[in-house]
């Protein structure tokens, strides 16, 4: 479990991190993002203990990554963002390496096997590191932050650089750790945090604007979930059917998107569903719906809200 209380950090007059607070809870896995400049990486550098903060704290299964730096980073694997390897070394010398610097008391040649196992690199442990793709260095990297079976795993644009097929077999395997471990996972690509991450964390300007579950997040930024309904029909008449469902607050027609075929914006009253209520007046007179789906803001819809200010209510971030 990671815990943020109030942390900041300055560097001189400039604040790059101010008065945050978040928790990651155990089994849990935490997107991190944030624009550049927006204070991400400043908070990474002081969970992983490269840097120091200014004030607040952080914590690692209640440990103070300041007053105990060795205790709270034993309980921390840490993939950066270009992982720390070295090319002349085969795999398994450098996991063992990675295991003797860790001062690890598992059983060595059983604990690194099953961390091979995992990520899938047993087939490539005699071979040399510069000689591997960057997908498999890219597990060499995940390999050596499990070393230890720490409770808590950072990781700093995992997939940054992979092919399509690699990057769907490491948020796989992302996916399978999180069920073991807790996770921090900072990427700027946003589809790889809605499809891999349970809670989202936005930082902007040194300051936490969003901290939702992942399903929720656009949700709250909406004051309704609007839908968008493809019916056939006379448009004049589905209008007027639709009109009498009272928890509907606005119905704007859009287009005719085929022959006899209209398009439909629903804006229901605030909290409302009314799928269900559209589906029973359309069934009543016999006209087919052939779509129904959500106006709920996309993960980059929903970060571009956040970050240029226009948030719940259009309060702005301060």
């Amino acid at each position: 479990m990671i815990e943020v209380q109030n942390l900041s950090k300055s560097y001189g007059s400039n604040k790059a991190v101010n008065n945050i607070s978040f928790r990651a809870e155990e089994g849990e896995i935490l997107g991190f993002l944030g624009p550049n400049g927006a204070g991400k990486s400043t908070t990474m550098n002081i969970l992983t203990g490269y840097i120091s903060s200014t004030s607040g704290r952080a914590l690692i299964d209640g440990i103070d990554i300041l007053e105990e730096p060795v205790a709270a980073k034993k309980r921390i694997g840490y993939l950066p963002e270009i992982p720390p390897l070295y090319p002349e070394m085969t795999v398994d010398g450098y996991l063992k390496f990675v295991y003797a610097l860790k001062k690890c008391k598992l059983p060595r040649n059983s604990h690194l096997g099953e961390i091979c196992d995992l990520v899938k690199i047993s087939d490539v442990r005699g071979r040399a590191i510069r000689n591997l793709s960057k997908g498999y260095r890219q597990r060499v990297g995940l390999a050596q932050a499990l070393v230890g079976n720490p409770g808590t795993l950072i990781l700093d644009e995992p997939t940054a650089g992979l092919d399509p097929k690699q990057i769907i077999e490491i948020r796989s395997l992302i996916k399978k750790l999180g069920k073991n471990h807790t996770v921090i996972l900072s990427s700027h690509i946003l589809p790889e945090i809605q499809a891999v991450c349970d809670r989202i964390v936005v930082i902007n300007k040194g300051a936490i604007v969003a901290n939702e579950k992942s399903a929720a997040l656009a949700t709250g930024l909406s004051d309704c979930l609007s839908l968008r309904i493809r019916v056939e029909g006379s448009e004049a008449e589905i209008k007027k059917l639709l009109g009498g469902i009272h928890q509907i607050k606005r119905i704007t027609p859009l287009r005719e998107a085929e022959n006899g075929v209209h398009e439909f914006d629903i804006e229901p009253k605030k909290g409302e569903d009314v799928r269900r209520e559209i589906f029973k007046k359309l069934a009543s007179r016999n006209y087919p719906l052939l779509m129904m789906k959500s106006n709920e803001l996309t993960l980059e819809e929903v970060f571009l809200k956040l970050v240029t200010g226009d948030i719940y209510g259009g309060k702005g971030v301060e």
